[in-house]
């Protein structure tokens, strides 16, 4: 796979960086969430597709995916040792603020949690989504779920605080180096038949109107260059590490419209199964879209993905998510700090970035990412709505 600009540039710095967050007093972790029992199961997937007309059957059959491991997801466990990570990174720099998790789509719900944090005296919050990449699912929806949130707690709650977010934060080199590294462990340092061997990049499947309205037409929305650009200095960092490139493809998961709706293909499952075909023999999984092992990765990769090889005669191989690696967390620290600089008027940046010119504002500009359904009210961005 290749890119325009995809040389790594930049790095994190060598010494660790201590500085001020001011203005803030207050970090929040957004989530997407997820059931912690089976009584949540059904509940949680109705909030989640809310307005999209998914046949109940369809909600039945993903309901299994958490029925069958106790109606536990593992997304939250992950979230709370992320807020922890990222707690005593924090007080190793002597920044004493509390972080806390708010999800959109179950308990620990963002409205409550603001409510929490605004008890504890906090009135100026950052915000950092568990979501990398630019798109609407990924990033206005959440900020659209701010806006409601801050609305729902009303008159001398909501309009004493003030929210910021970070920038979408996919080319941070704790993220990249995390599975370039996972990748050249499962390759090995025998040298390979890249005949008989692929990387496939996986990110989770948006309609293909939605990646589209991400970014400019000639990039096909930004959601797709970003994991392109991703993807391919992942890929050079690894021909580095093994002395020989591998050939990659990005490929997606856990598509959930109706059949009639174009979502962005080829299916990991799918792929796996047509390179079956192609004389593949060995493939390495790489979930780049997704920071922890959330339940699509669990069922679409460890499960559905590695089915499908066992079936083809395929050894798949799934590379680890960076879950709480201290160098993704210095990194989001990192870049909590940029923010803070941003607040009080200055331009220095800590954060270090793989991606060339790939960077986004942490304000997102005028009619970013749209939601296709209309107009809705969003914080952290440039739009007065």
């Amino acid at each position: 796979m290749s890119s325009p600009q995809t040389q790594p540039v930049g790095s994190r710095p060598d010494d660790a960086v201590t500085s001020s967050l001011e203005p803030y007093d207050g970090i929040l972790l957004l989530s997407f969430g997820g059931p912690e029992g089976h009584d949540e199961v059904l509940p949680f997937l109705q909030r989640v597709t809310a307005g999209r007309g998914i046949p109940d059957e369809r909600l039945a059959e993903v309901a299994e995916h958490y029925h069958s491991r106790g109606g536990i997801s593992p997304i939250n466990d992950q979230n709370r040792a992320l807020v922890a990570a990222l707690e005593t990174e924090l007080a190793t720099r002597g920044l004493d603020l509390p972080v806390r998790l708010g999800n959109r789509n179950s308990a620990p719900f963002l409205v409550d949690t603001l409510a929490e944090l605004h008890a504890a005296g906090v009135r100026r919050l950052l915000t950092v989504l568990t979501s990398a990449y630019s798109s609407y699912s990924s990033c206005r929806q959440y900020r659209e779920n701010l806006a409601d949130a801050v609305a729902e707690l009303g008159p001398g709650v909501g309009d004493t605080l003030v929210i910021d977010k970070v920038e979408p934060w996919h080319g941070l080199p704790g993220f990249v180096e995390t599975f370039a590294r996972g990748i050249s462990q499962a390759l090995g340092s025998t040298p390979l038949d890249p005949a008989t061997v692929r990387v496939l990049h996986v990110t989770h499947s948006i309609p293909d109107a939605m990646a589209e309205a991400s970014g400019p037409p000639e990039l096909r929305g930004l959601y797709v260059d970003q994991h392109e650009r991703v993807a391919a200095v992942i890929d050079a960092l690894v021909a580095e590490t093994l002395g020989q490139s591998v050939d990659s493809e990005l490929v997606y998961c856990s598509r959930s419209g109706p059949p009639r709706q174009p979502w962005l293909e080829p299916d990991v499952a799918d792929r796996i199964t047509a390179l079956a075909a192609e004389g593949v023999q060995r493939v390495v999984v790489v979930p780049m879209g997704f920071v922890s092992d959330h339940m699509e990765v669990i069922s679409d990769l460890d499960d559905d993905a590695v089915d499908a090889g066992r079936a083809a005669g395929v050894e798949v191989i799934r590379v680890a998510t960076p879950g709480t690696d201290p160098a993704l967390v210095r990194d989001l620290v990192d870049l909590m700090v940029d923010r803070a600089a941003q607040a009080r008027g200055q331009s220095e940046r800590t954060a270090g970035w793989l991606v060339a010119g790939d960077r986004r504002p942490s304000t997102c500009v005028a009619d970013c990412c749209p939601n296709l359904r209309g107009p809705r009210a969003s914080l952290c961005g440039a739009e007065s709505a």
